[in-house]
């Protein structure tokens, strides 16, 4: 049975008009999968513009969706946009629906860069309106998005977790539809998008960093003592001075390092031995923590460590009692 046509409420009864039929997710193997999955929402965003009426809007009356798809801006990529829009028109318009608060406003659905261009220019900005609910809004949005939209992991993390907060639905079909993803990799996008949002929005966008990297860094700052010198790091001159992945790339190593041990910081591992040699006894100290391992060819070692753990009351109360001033 195909799946069911997650633009089904936002194109309406009537299909738009066109010669090729409206594909469906279904499609296997991984790679096969992510090209069509691909295609196939490219191909849903173009339907709900084809057919439309375009009409024109003055860009100051359409406010920005209530879903944030990016960190910053690319100066670069936005002013060649800007300059095609100047010289050769807007030739793909924009996607708004009605505002939901406003009945004299609208709220962009996608195509926000475009919006700012011809605002920038001094020109009204060509769109399709479209009453959408905030489901579908989400849906056309986030399939635009990963179909054409160069955003960067983190960004598409913090979109999913936005999306996810919406409580659209118990299972995220909703998040998983319109990011074309599946549940392990949702779930690792919300982790990530966890991440102190003083330090999200002091690293950016960070386009050419992938998905393992992000991870990673989501590990370093699962330790409180991290968390504290990223946002220490990201407030100063040094750093604030670098541009795009650099400064990723900086914290990055910066929390690498300062999570190796430091030199003199772990004290040779000490072992004492009974004389029956039946088990072996290592302990070593890093910091103020001291660990003892119990160690055994059989199951001598895990029976005197019980034995030991029986006493610890006992043995708490006779250090204190030998090292009270």
């Amino acid at each position: 049975m195909p799946r069911k046509n997650p633009f089904e409420s936002v194109l309406g009864d009537a299909p738009a008009p066109s010669s090729k039929p409206v594909p469906e997710f279904a499609a296997r193997g991984a790679s096969k999968s992510i090209t069509s999955t691909l295609d196939d929402l490219a191909d849903k965003a173009d339907k709900l513009l084809e057919g439309e009426t375009i009409v024109e809007i003055d860009p100051a009356l359409i406010d920005p969706s209530f879903i944030r798809d990016r960190l910053d801006h690319d100066t670069e990529e936005f002013e060649a946009l800007k300059s095609a829009i100047e010289q050769e028109g807007q030739s793909s318009p924009i996607l708004v629906r009605p505002h939901p608060s406003n009945d004299k406003r609208y709220m962009v659905v996608f195509g926000a860069r475009r919006r700012r261009a011809a605002e920038e220019l001094g020109i009204k900005v060509r769109a399709v309106v479209k009453d959408l609910t905030d489901r579908d809004h989400a849906v056309a949005q986030g399939q635009e998005n990963a179909a054409r939209a160069n955003l960067s992991f983190i960004e598409k993390a913090l979109m999913a977790s936005e999306l996810a907060k919406q409580n659209y639905d118990q299972d995220n079909a909703t998040v998983l539809s319109a990011l074309a993803i599946d549940k392990a990799t949702l779930s690792k996008m919300l982790a990530v998008a966890g991440i102190d949002e003083r330090v999200l929005n002091q690293l950016g966008s960070a386009r050419a960093t992938g998905r393992d990297r992000w991870y990673e860094l989501k590990g370093l700052l699962d330790r409180p003592a991290n968390t504290k010198k990223a946002l220490e790091t990201v407030k100063t001159d040094a750093f604030l001075k670098l541009e795009g992945d650099r400064r990723f790339d900086h914290l990055l190593t910066l929390l690498k390092k300062s999570n190796l041990p430091r030199k003199g910081a772990v004290a040779k591992a000490q072992a004492w031995i009974p004389q029956d040699r039946r088990v072996e006894v290592q302990s070593s100290k890093r910091g103020k923590n001291y660990t003892i391992a119990v160690k055994a060819k059989d199951h001598s070692g895990i029976e005197f460590g019980e034995f030991v753990s029986k006493r610890l009351e006992e043995l708490y109360e006779q250090f204190k009692a030998e090292t009270k001033p």
